[in-house]
């Protein structure tokens, strides 16, 4: 379980979560991917710490002191207001009440930041700006990030256990998700073919841990998907202890990419499953498919799904993990995402 810290003051409102979500997704069509910046190494330790997903457990959150809550100056958020680019969350934080203290305000700028964004090694939340977050994410760009291209990948092996997956010590990102939440169109999207993953309108096709090399030094894992219905229950109790036992002793694995259908509204197995891996300290990062898929008439659209769904993560967790929107139709959210992989892989190498 989690360790957890007490903080001081009250937690930032859903409105202010919702709108900065907003805000993200709209720059989604302004600004171009950001480049990395340059800063002072942390430890590997205090990583660890950044990429775990701590969660409040309900019959103990009473006990904690609530998260601080930014004051009034950080409405900067709202979707009335979209703060002009190049402006650092502190100057504009600062500028925005005539009655707040710069110092104040920046403090809070800080805070708010670090409510709401992934914040990788080397950055300082103070001085984070609006071209320094990947656009239609939480996720700031830090130092670390680079060597994002994908210039050749190649299938390894299939395992069914974990005792049997590759032993070269190379870092690997593990792809889970639902059956049928396009796991391997993901796959292809990023490596740009068509068929270096298998996919199928069937559910639960994947059922082995399939293990791909990228650029001979990295691996993209792909995961059985879970809750597939027509599943047997012996089958779905094996995947269960099956895959808990790659998570749990994977030493290699450098983050946990969830994929969630933003075509449809939240479900509980997703939340149950990010609940799981945060419990047991498995850094994630939330991918949000299928954005592309507009709902029409009575349906949700996936900007309404994905906020729905980022409002119960932050009920559960204290820090919001990041979070990504992708499509593997249109591309979107792909250089992005291998932009933040790679400030993750980095660190991990370093």
């Amino acid at each position: 379980m989690h360790e957890t810290s007490s903080c001081k003051g009250a937690p930032c409102t859903s409105q202010d979560f919702l709108n900065f979500s907003c805000l993200l997704s709209l720059k989604l069509k302004i600004l171009a991917p950001a480049k990395s910046k340059t800063g002072g190494r942390i430890t590997k330790p205090t990583f660890a710490m950044l990429l775990r997903t701590r969660i409040f457990i309900p019959h103990i959150a009473s006990s904690l002191s609530p998260i601080a809550q930014p004051p009034t100056p950080l409405s900067l958020f709202s979707l009335s207001s979209l703060p002009p680019r190049n402006i650092s969350l502190r100057r504009h934080a600062s500028s925005s009440s005539s009655t707040t203290p710069p110092s104040a305000a920046s403090d809070a700028a800080a805070k708010f930041a670090r409510t709401v964004l992934f914040i990788p090694p080397g950055v300082e939340p103070d001085v984070i700006t609006e071209e320094m977050v990947l656009p239609g994410s939480n996720i700031v760009v830090g130092p670390y990030a680079g060597n994002a291209q994908i210039k050749e990948v190649q299938f390894v092996r299939s395992s069914n256990r974990p005792k049997d997956c590759p032993k070269d010590g190379r870092p690997e990102f593990a792809i889970l998700g639902r059956s049928n939440v396009g796991k391997s169109s993901l796959i292809n999207a990023l490596v740009k073919k068509k068929e270096i993953a298998l996919t199928s309108k069937k559910p639960g096709k994947t059922q082995l841990i399939n293990h791909f090399l990228v650029n001979k030094s990295w691996y993209i894992v792909d995961l059985p998907g879970y809750g597939f219905a027509k599943a047997s229950e012996s089958a779905r109790m094996d995947w269960s202890s099956f895959t808990k036992g790659y998570f749990l002793n994977r030493e290699t694995l450098v983050a946990v990419l969830l994929l969630i259908d933003a075509s449809v509204p939240q479900q509980k197995i997703d939340l149950d499953c990010a609940n799981w891996l945060g419990r047991n300290d498995i850094p994630i990062t939330f991918v949000f498919t299928k954005c592309d898929k507009m709902k029409g008439g009575k349906g949700t659209r996936p900007d309404e799904n994905i906020r729905s769904f980022q409002e119960l993560i932050r009920q559960n967790y204290k820090q919001q993990p990041p979070w990504i929107m992708t499509s593997s139709v249109t591309g979107l959210g792909r250089d992005e995402l291998l932009l933040h992989m790679s400030q993750l892989r980095n660190f991990w190498d370093s």
